[in-house]
């Protein structure tokens, strides 16, 4: 394997993990609050086709990503009135989601199928892009590669150093106490659905604007499931997002690759190791149940009512 195969993998495995930053980093916060999103797959999937159509009609890149952004909001807020102000199951809403994100981008991008845009571009960092090797590999990506990485420093900073983000924390751990303080436990909880939400429709409006600038139906192949299981992966810690993301990535990546250098694997096989990956990986984490039960938001899936 030569210095520029290394390299490809290295940049592909870049681009391949930032929609799953992006989305397990929303998710986290969701959880954060106490409250179980498996919707998504589905708000990845509606970020995706409005982002392009978006993006499509008015020929505006970045337009079409705050739409795609905006379109995550909008599905999360269902879950969030379900869960948070009707105290519904938060499982079977967030499979409920998921379906129905599925079948509604499906629906409204059936003109679009196929169709192409020129995506997100590269931005070269002058000085930083001359370094040997990783110059051009890790400085000559597209703006949301590094949006990603300064939003799990963000994140990192608002949890652990923040009056908001230790009031996010305590409601995730224990509700009713943090509302007999009285502290707002339903609006920090829709706050933190609908930041999951834009995370998730970004990192849709990501695969089709930038990763692979078309639309397809389902066109997220699984991410969504895979970024909630990076969650607990990363012991719901975000600078331990980046890892995991950048394992599945690669792991990604190098499928990829693989197929198009013709290796004699089937392709079925090459398509299934980004999820081999993640089950393995759920199973050797699983061994160590007292520290997953430790890091477990304790509130994470109950539904609260106030007493007040």
């Amino acid at each position: 394997m030569n210095i520029q195969t290394i390299s490809l993998i290295i940049s592909d495995s870049i681009r391949a993990a930032t929609p799953l930053i992006l989305a397990a980093l929303g998710e986290l916060v969701t959880e954060k609050s106490g409250v179980l999103n498996l919707g998504v797959e589905g708000m990845m999937l509606v970020g995706a086709v409005a982002g392009f159509i978006a993006a499509s009609v008015t020929g505006n890149i970045y337009l079409g990503l705050l739409i795609a952004l905006i379109s995550g909001i909008a599905i999360a807020f269902i879950h969030a009135l379900l869960t948070i102000t009707i105290a519904a199951n938060q499982v079977a809403t967030g499979l409920a989601l998921s379906i129905f994100g599925s079948g509604l981008s499906a629906f409204i991008g059936t003109g679009y199928v196929g169709k192409t845009i020129t995506g997100l571009q590269p931005i070269d960092i002058p000085i930083l892009k001359s370094i040997p090797l990783l110059g051009k590999v890790l400085f000559n990506q597209d703006i949301l590669v590094y949006v990603s990485v300064v939003l799990v420093t963000l994140v990192w900073w608002f949890l652990r150093s923040t009056r908001a983000g230790l009031v996010l924390r305590s409601i995730g751990e224990s509700p009713d106490a943090a509302d007999a303080l009285g502290l707002p436990v339903s609006r920090v909880r829709y706050l933190a659905v609908m930041f999951g939400g834009a995370m998730a429709g970004l990192a849709g409006g990501y695969l089709s604007l930038a990763y692979t600038p078309l639309w397809t139906e389902n066109m997220t192949g699984g991410r969504g499931w895979i970024a909630i299981a990076l969650v607990v992966f990363a012991t719901w810690k975000p600078e331990r997002i980046l890892l995991g993301a950048y394992l599945f990535g690669g792991v990604g990546a190098i499928q990829l690759i693989l197929q198009g250098l013709g290796v004699n694997i089937s392709p079925y096989i090459l398509s299934c190791l980004p999820y081999l990956a993640t089950i393995l990986v759920l199973v050797f984490i699983s061994r160590d149940n007292t520290r997953i039960k430790l890091e477990t938001p304790a509130s994470l899936g109950q539904p609260f009512r106030s007493s007040h």
